[in-house]
């Protein structure tokens, strides 16, 4: 039985439940039928909580009396082949609507099968889809014994981002809701540029004078995607298909822009070391 017969079968147990299945089939986008994950949310919760499990009890209990593995090689690849893949990400965006014709205010999905729509709906289910290869930042974390990085934000963040872009790709790819996935590939071409050029060792920490300069870009990037899409509540009539992703989108942005201004005023104003919980959370644990 694959997974929407299953949310099927449990739905029609529940009160209303053969009426909200079908209300869920009539919604979602067809065009993603066929993609891995997009079925049903049910295998993406599975991954995500085996996820959480290793990497907050199973992992370092495994690691507790080993020696951390010595990873440099692999992070390195790993790094960057994320930075191309971020750059590809960013290219696809642009070139779907955001670069094509999006007016930056009230853009709305396309739910057309027209080439560019189509294009905006694969690189919407690879941002997606990028999100679980993302967790290997914290799997690596474990493995090398850096539990102190291991935090809940970081963890929340890595966790929320693949669950709430499924339902973002399943009912809307594409408009002013993707603005932040654009943003967020740009900025993980700069970061994981400086987190690969980290792992080739000493001889390169030369090249790394803008380490100071990446708490900015972080907050920078929170800051745009906070006023982007809060121009919804200022607009006229604005269609939108799904305005509660454009609340969702903007509570994230304005928790995380609180988070980093936090940092920045500690770090950088008050010049007090930042609080060990948002220093690792964030800073260090990529929770961009």
């Amino acid at each position: 039985m694959n997974g929407l017969k299953m949310l099927s079968a449990f739905l029609t147990e529940t009160q209303g439940g053969l009426h909200s299945m079908r209300l869920i089939q009539s919604v979602s986008n067809p065009r993603v039928e066929g993609y891995p994950l997009m079925a049903s949310p049910f295998p993406q919760t599975m991954i995500i909580a085996a996820y959480i499990y290793f990497v907050t009890y199973l992992g370092p209990k495994f690691m507790e009396n080993k020696k951390p593995f010595d990873l440099r090689q692999l992070m390195v690849l790993y790094n960057f082949g994320v930075v191309a893949l971020s750059i590809y990400m960013t290219y696809e965006f642009l070139m779907s609507g955001w670069a094509t014709g999006y007016s930056y205010r009230c853009d709305i999905v396309d739910y057309s099968r027209s080439p560019m729509a189509l294009r905006m709906v694969r690189v919407c289910w690879l941002y997606y889809f990028s999100k679980f290869i993302e967790l290997l930042d914290t799997v690596f974390f474990v493995l090398r014994k850096k539990n102190g990085q291991v935090t809940f934000l970081h963890v929340f963040h890595h966790s929320i981002m693949p669950w709430t872009w499924w339902f973002g790709v399943k009912f809307a790819p594409g408009g002013l809701g993707t603005f932040h996935g654009m943003i967020n590939a740009i900025v993980h071409v700069i970061m994981y540029t400086y987190y690969a050029l980290s792992s080739l060792g000493p001889s390169f920490h030369k090249y790394l004078w803008w380490k100071k300069h990446m708490t900015s870009i972080q907050l920078i990037q929170f800051i745009m995607v906070t006023c982007h899409i809060g121009q919804i509540y200022f607009m006229d009539n604005c269609p939108y298909q799904y305005p509660i992703f454009m609340f969702i989108i903007g509570l994230y942005g304005l928790v995380f822009l609180i988070l980093f201004l936090h940092f920045w005023y500690h770090a950088y104003t008050k010049g007090k070391r930042p609080p060990k919980s948002i220093k690792n959370g964030i800073s260090k644990n990529k929770a961009e």
